[in-house]
């Protein structure tokens, strides 16, 4: 395998493999790389859906910049991991499908001393605007991934991840699935089950029917499930 850091001709060649829908391996067979350095590469620059060769090699080129800066000597051991461990899962939260600043925003609560940071104190850790947090946080409370609370006596609003974050996310999912299942079966049943498109949305509604029932089964039983 190839090594050293990529070209911006391979970023191109990385964008165009994605337009053409190829999968990590293979762009990485095509440019003699390890996937894993493909994968990398496209997570931590907007995903497979907004990756831009050239905004990649200047994001690139900054992040180099940066790191080659002297890092302050009282900096603590337990600082660089979590900023090690923090960089791995945004960089994994983006691989599987969240915005970036939704992203770090997630993060930053899942790292934060016991889970609950206001608007104002997400906008100062990750240095952006209050208008960016607001709108990662609704996405995210839309999720389930965290929820909101209310500080009645400095009239502002807490957000939270706990314990319950993950059951909450997976039955959302589950049960807007469900809902997509159930409206693939009664299509079926509006255009025929001896059609070909109405067999079709019938097998398919029934099987991610019979995925979600599985799946919202699962989620109850392993809820209290110790870490």
């Amino acid at each position: 395998m190839s090594e050293g850091r990529l070209t911006l001709q391979d970023r191109r060649r990385i964008a165009t493999g994605l337009a053409e829908g190829r999968s990590y391996a293979e762009i990485a067979r095509r440019l003699d790389r390890p996937t894993s350095t493909i994968s990398r590469e496209v997570a931590r620059n907007g995903g497979p859906g907004d990756y831009r060769p050239e905004r990649a090699h200047q994001a690139t080129a900054r992040r180099a910049r940066r790191s080659a800066r002297p890092r302050p000597p009282e900096a603590e051991p337990r600082d660089r991991k979590v900023s090690e461990v923090e960089d791995g899962a945004v960089e994994m939260a983006i691989g599987m499908g969240l915005p970036k600043m939704v992203a770090r925003v997630l993060i930053g609560l899942w790292l934060s001393e016991d889970g609950r940071l206001t608007a104002a104190e997400l906008s100062r850790g990750l240095k952006v605007s209050p208008a960016s947090i607001s709108t990662a946080v609704g996405y995210l409370i839309g999720q389930g991934l965290i929820r909101r609370e209310r500080d009645p006596r400095r009239r502002r609003d807490i957000y939270v991840v706990d314990d319950d974050a993950w059951y909450r996310s997976t039955v959302i999912s589950l049960q807007r699935t469900l809902a997509a299942a159930e409206s693939a079966k009664a299509a079926a049943q509006t255009l025929g089950l001896d059609t070909p498109m109405g067999a079709r949305l019938a097998r398919g509604g029934a099987f991610l029917e019979r995925i979600c029932v599985d799946g919202l089964a699962s989620a109850d039983r392993w809820r209290d499930l110790p870490g």
